[in-house]
């Protein structure tokens, strides 16, 4: 077992007394005081002083292994192609690409006039340079970037230290110099009016709750709102349809939305409700030129597809068009002059469903048997093609344009671009299965797993099992090419489809939260029982990682089960859930508690998020080792959640393991944003590992 280095220190933080009581049930919480009262700005000298001494020792614990670090980085970065570039794509006026410069951290935007060959041809021009914003900061993330329906003015929006809140500028491409509007504290996202004179945006709370949706004129700072949710469990989002002839208003929280529409031409009118919301009755919302289409859970929980006229947008004039049913989910949609494209999964695998009016639809074929799907970027309604986006643990990421072709009733498959590794990939060297696993009760729960051919069962070679389960977001078999550097040392990867996520539909996610929330951990450590018992890895030969709403499933299953894993990498992890469920001053508290119950008004929720909550159960025994990161700027899972897991698990767990934590102190939920910078932070990651099997310098 990988432990503590003797010549080194490990903080220790102090405790402070602090309680608090629900439902007749006192909290004691000795690090309470790592939450800065004034966060998000986070000035307390103490709680700094603290962070910084934890990211003093994991740099310590860390330097004796700089040469494996420094190898893998360069490794994982040769397979990046350092001038890589995005298949070009039309919109309006016209024609756009990205690419990144050999050695940059961030993307170069380029546009040009409209072209009769997309694929062909010069003539373009930068229209912006990441780098150059990023210049000097620690942190960058671009949020929107739009060019208006002119092609005058780009709009685009930026995070420069990680707190998500953006800001929107304004650039005036016939000029070519920036126009006086800045427009602080938003969410990123922008939409253009059909004027090219106004844009709508969304403005964030001082919580960081998206809220309300504000028009802004060009040379006016006297924006006017336009829709204010006042439910503080609801966020507000905004996008155009498909059509650009409407605008999207969303309010929802996890389980229950309410859209409006709004005509670009007008961003002054009345924001038109499809449906008002009620508890349970989730939808979406496109127009690609002719009716408008819904996707609702209203008759099934996996989703059916609605249609209305324009003129009758309510609920009450939908018209059934595709069922929803236990077998398919139908989990994305987006709408089309004339056709629907529907990211459909069938029987758990991912599916591209094509369906126009008047016809059965159909699937397109495509070309492994366990694969990641989804719609990619199409820009215009009018298109007679869809773009999509394609991987599998084996084959690295895909662009498709399923090209339509006249009187066929099937399309085309083009192969647009497949990344490149420029340090040489050969995808028969690897091979990958599916494998289902019983639960403990009776859950048949999905596992992919991918291997280096040679490796064989009952070797005892090293396994690394990932896990999410959260949120309805199911965890796909993709490619990842940083991956390559475990599998080349021996390595086994393995994917849990845990309860939580949404891979078997809809109902696998509800299987896995409020009252039901144990079964996504009980799932993982069944799945990696079941794996040491089938010979992938042999007892106590597991590594686990998790990030956010996945670092809590690993604190959960290390609380449980302690014993299977070799060692544990926690990403921004949601460890602390009582307490911040039980705090609804937090900007993502009230929204979540339709995803794990609300403790402040139930006892019953209290009782559940209590009996599972990772900070809250950790135990007098022993634990393997373990690394923590996060984020003081992150909105989403706060600071203090990893650091005081990792100061009450060094008070309280009783080896010598070694535990390490590592803050960003200007990032936020994602970590680093430079591409380069997030590969050294992988780097950072698989050298832990590699030394919790003794492999660092094999």
């Amino acid at each position: 077992m990988l432990t503590a280095p003797k010549t080194l220190e490990a903080p220790r933080a102090i405790e402070k007394p602090y309680s608090v009581s629900h439902h007749g049930v006192t909290l004691c919480d000795t690090y309470h005081w790592l939450k800065d009262p004034k966060y998000p700005d986070v000035k307390d000298e103490e709680i700094l002083a603290y962070l910084r001494q934890e990211n003093t020792y994991f740099a310590s614990v860390m330097k004796p292994h700089t040469a494996v670090t420094d190898e893998l980085f360069h490794e994982i970065k040769g397979r990046v192609k350092d001038d890589d570039a995005s298949v070009p794509w039309q919109e309006g006026k016209y024609d756009f690409r990205w690419a990144f410069k050999a050695g940059a951290q961030y993307r170069v935007w380029y546009y040009r006039p409209r072209t009769a060959d997309i694929f062909q041809g010069s003539g373009w021009q930068v229209l912006l340079d990441e780098n150059t914003e990023a210049e000097g900061k620690e942190f960058f993330k671009l949020g929107a970037l739009s060019v208006s329906p002119d092609g005058r003015y780009l709009a685009y929006s930026a995070d420069d230290n990680g707190s998500e809140r953006f800001t929107v500028r304004v650039l005036d491409l016939k000029k070519g110099t920036m126009m006086p509007d800045e427009v602080l504290e938003t969410s990123g996202e922008l939409v253009w009016g059909s004027d090219s004179k106004s844009f709508a945006y969304v403005k964030v709370s001082k919580e960081w709750r998206p809220y309300q949706v504000v028009r802004h004129k060009l040379g006016d700072d006297r924006d006017s709102p336009l829709f204010t949710e006042e439910n503080s469990s609801f966020f507000v989002h905004i996008q155009s349809t498909s059509s650009r002839k409407y605008l999207v208003i969303r309010s929802a929280d996890h389980v229950t939305a309410e859209c409006h529409l709004l005509p670009l031409e007008d961003l002054s009118a009345d924001p038109v409700c499809l449906a008002p919301r009620r508890r349970g009755h989730d939808y979406y919302v496109d127009h690609g030129g002719q009716d408008i289409y819904v996707r609702s859970n209203k008759d099934h929980q996996n989703f059916c597809i609605y249609s209305t006229a324009e003129q009758t947008p309510e609920e009450a004039q939908w018209r059934e068009e595709i069922k929803g049913s236990d077998r398919r989910y139908l989990h994305g949609m987006q709408a089309f002059d004339g056709f629907v494209a529907l990211n459909d999964r069938l029987d758990g695998l991912d599916q591209i469903f094509i369906w126009k009016s008047g016809s059965e639809g159909h699937y397109v074929t495509l070309p492994e048997a366990v694969y990641e799907v989804g719609i990619g970027n199409n820009s215009e309604a009018k298109q007679n093609f869809i773009r999509l986006n394609y991987s599998s643990l084996t084959s690295p990421p895909t662009v498709f344009d399923y090209q339509f072709t006249q009187g066929d009733k099937k399309g085309v498959l083009l192969l647009r671009k497949e990344q490149e590794i420029p340090s040489g990939y050969d995808k028969t060297n690897y091979h990958s299965e599916r494998l289902i696993v019983t639960a403990r009760d009776g859950a048949q729960v999905p596992v992919s797993i991918v291997y280096k051919k040679g490796w064989s069962k009952n070797s005892g070679a090293p396994l690394h099992l990932y896990g999410y389960g959260a949120y309805g977001l199911g965890m796909s078999p993709s490619f990842s090419s940083a991956r390559l550097s475990l599998l080349d040392r021996g390595f086994v990867y393995a994917i849990a489809h845990v309860r939580g996520g949404d891979e078997m539909g809809y109902g696998w996610y509800e299987a896995g939260k409020l009252e039901r929330r144990k079964n996504t951990f009980n799932d993982f450590v069944d799945v990696a029982r079941s794996l040491n018992d089938q010979g992938y890895a042999a007892k106590g030969g597991i590594s686990i990682s998790g990030g956010s709403a996945g670092g809590e499933l690993m604190g959960a299953v290390l609380n449980q089960a302690p014993e299977l894993f070799k060692g544990a990498v926690l990403h921004v992890p949601f460890v602390d859930v009582l307490n911040t469920m039980l705090d609804a001053d937090l900007p993502l508290t009230p929204i979540e508690w339709p995803e794990w119950g609300n403790p402040i008004e139930d006892a019953a929720a209290y009782k559940t998020i209590a009996s599972y909550c990772p900070y809250s159960n950790i135990e007098a025994k022993n634990y393997p080792p373990m690394m923590v990161t996060g984020g003081l700027n992150d909105p989403r899972v706060t600071y203090w959640e990893p650091a005081k897991w990792t100061a009450k698990l060094r008070a309280v767990k009783t080896d010598n393991s070694l535990l390490v934590m590592k803050i960003n102190m200007g990032a936020g939920h994602g970590g680093k944003s430079g591409r380069f910078e997030r590969l050294h932070e992988v780097a950072e990651e698989y050298t832990f590992l590699l030394m919790c099997f003794d492999l660092v310098n094999k």
